[in-house]
């Protein structure tokens, strides 16, 4: 049978046998040979498509184990994203600019993806400068799990006076004449902060088909072809699915997603999964959209929210009979689960209930696992191992690994997480970012993070024996992640009979210097055979560029993740200069303080 498509002329990495092909061939979406490019040119046929790949490096399709994109999705549009911007003085000039283009009754939104410690200034903003930059237009930024500053027009928005009560959880700051200042602190979890963003408008259904179209185009831009979807607070089902549903049923979507279900009621978790577990079962869809279990919400009072700016939260004594209750239902269901967990006090409290749990309901099959981990202990990590558990890891560290130092100390940070460990236990373990609130999206800082050990602020955090070489690394962020939708074996590799899912990079990922790997991104994406995303000589290939609705979307000016040449003109370039070839066109590029960024980069449109 010949071939769809064939790709050649390329430096193809497997993940297999052997390590690295020259060509390969996809037929009905999955891949159908692998090897040299004179053996499989001889296999095409009249009808056979050839992509010439030009020498460049190609990747399995790169698999985030963690992250929120269907609640991402219908807010990507809203957003105005600081993720990689290198200073905060751009920053605050985006933020100026969007407000003068947001009409009312909207508001600007920088919800996170970023950190003080990637801005030379190497600061926050001030809520001066934040009322300064937009005195009329409701704004709401959002820094991590620990705060939000909202401007005074976002403060009339909200209706927060000085007569609004205390929130149960969580601080609304006042000045000593007890006004609000605009300042919301979490404490002890993020409650606050998420019921105040909830406020604000939400875009028509219709802006948000275009706006979840948007957001996959902008993770196929870095090689992203799948995802697993942790729920999220506010993210109601079915109603909050019904979008990216609608585009399942189009045929319109463009990373593969795995979906679990996070319980939105305090104290009534389990009724909530009593109720899907008649109205749906894990597998549900097929390869590009499907129903993959519980969590990681379980039950709210298993939730400890990481916020190192605090000290670590005590769960509630009724933690282990709520999480019980839930637990053993989904386990009698045959329900794979996902739990958030921080901290390693957290974790042996919810193995306890889990090995309890097992011993009536055996867990044996079941593709449960732990999210984050940051603090696990060896003696927990074999628990997990023995009940046949998995570890979900994120460079979150990469964005707050300045406030763990601070709090518990460098020797502790080099263990958070103890990624080695797991893996040398036997441990399950996929790569994620848990985007898009707090840590960034763009799949190669994480990658970066794991083999170089350093936070977006350059903060070395591991020794070398808790980082990875790159070969490691993406094997965490392709096969390893297969392991977390049950479908270990379908994907992950670029090996005959699974699914055609690979990315073409800007530059050789396995030899350009690890600085650049963070500046990454993916020239030609293809998913199940087809591509959904192409750049610099590939664009021709490209679906065609679609358009941005509302009209006063910061998506329509700045896109996402900061495209460089947006900055140059504001940037101070320091001594020392790098020539970064990214296709046809040289880039210059110019070192700073808080990393690489471009004058006069080419902008490839959506």
């Amino acid at each position: 049978m010949e071939p769809d498509c064939i790709l050649h002329n390329a430096r193809i990495a497997t993940n297999g046998v052997p390590s690295f092909a020259e060509a390969l061939a996809i037929k009905d979406g999955k891949i159908s040979a692998v090897g040299s490019a004179d053996e499989i040119l001889r296999q095409r046929g009249p009808a056979t498509s050839v992509i010439d790949a030009k020498g460049r490096t190609v990747i399995p399709g790169l698999n985030d184990s963690h992250m929120h994109p269907i609640r991402g999705g219908l807010n990507y549009n809203m957003e105005l994203r600081w993720d990689g911007v290198p200073s905060l003085a751009d920053a605050l000039r985006m933020l100026k600019q969007q407000a003068a283009r947001t009409p009312a009754p909207q508001w600007v939104r920088v919800v996170g993806g970023w950190t003080e410690f990637q801005f030379e200034e190497r600061r926050m903003p001030t809520l001066d400068e934040i009322n300064a930059a937009a005195p009329e237009t409701p704004v709401f930024v959002l820094h991590l799990y620990d705060r939000a500053l909202l401007n005074a027009a976002a403060l009339r928005a909200v209706g927060y006076t000085k007569d609004t009560p205390a929130p149960p959880a969580g601080e609304i700051q006042c000045d000593r004449q007890g006004n609000p200042t605009g300042l919301l602190i979490a404490k002890p979890n993020a409650t606050i902060l998420y019921a105040t963003l909830a406020k604000g408008p939400k875009l028509s259904h219709e802006d948000q088909m275009n706006s979840t179209r948007l957001f996959m185009r902008e993770l196929n831009r870095f090689g992203i072809t799948s995802v697993v979807d942790a729920g999220g607070g506010y993210q109601n089902y079915p109603d909050d699915y019904a979008v990216v549903r609608e585009l399942h049923e189009r045929g319109e979507l463009t990373v593969r997603m795995a979906y679990n279900l996070f319980t939105q009621k305090p104290k009534q978790e389990l009724g909530d999964f009593q109720s899907w577990t008649r109205m749906t079962k894990p597998g549900a869809g097929d390869d590009f959209y499907r129903m993959n279990g519980g969590g990681e919400m379980l039950v709210y009072s298993a939730a400890d929210f990481e916020d190192f700016l605090e000290p670590r939260p005590e769960m509630p004594d009724s933690m282990e009979a709520e999480l019980k209750s839930v637990v053993r239902h989904l386990a009698e269901n045959r329900w794979p689960f996902r739990l958030h967990t921080t901290y390693d006090e957290t974790i042996t409290r919810a193995l306890n209930v889990y090995e309890e749990v097992n011993r009536e309901v055996p867990f044996k099959g079941l593709h449960w696992f732990f999210d984050h981990c940051e603090t696990i202990s060896d003696r927990n990590i074999e628990r997990v191992k023995a009940l046949g558990g998995g570890i979900a890891i994120q460079n979150r560290m990469a964005f707050q690994g300045e406030y763990f130092v601070d709090r518990y100390g460098a020797t502790q940070a080099q263990r958070t997480p103890p990624i080695r460990r797991m893996i040398e236990a036997g441990v399950p373990v996929g790569a994620g970012t848990d985007a898009t609130r707090v840590s960034s999206y763009n799949p190669f800082v994480a990658l970066y993070w794991l083999i170089t050990g350093k936070t977006v602020g350059g903060t070395s955090l591991y020794p070398e024996s808790n980082r990875f070489d790159r070969a490691q690394a993406l094997r965490l962020y392709t096969v390893g992640s297969s392991w977390f939708s049950s479908e270990d074996g379908k994907k992950g590799s670029l090996l005959p009979g699974q699914l055609a899912d690979l990315s073409v990079l800007s530059a050789d990922y396995f030899s350009i210097p690890e600085e650049q790997i963070k500046s990454l991104e993916s020239v030609l994406t293809i998913v199940g055979g087809r591509v959904v995303f192409a750049a610099a000589e590939f664009e021709r290939l490209g679906p065609p560029p679609l358009p941005v609705s509302p009209d006063w979307s910061p998506v329509k000016t700045y896109g996402g993740y900061a495209r460089m040449d947006q900055h140059h003109a504001h940037a101070r370039p320091q001594p020392g200069h790098l020539l970064h070839d990214l296709g046809e066109k040289a880039h210059t590029w110019v070192h700073g303080k808080s990393g690489l960024w471009s004058l006069g980069c080419e902008c490839f449109a959506f």
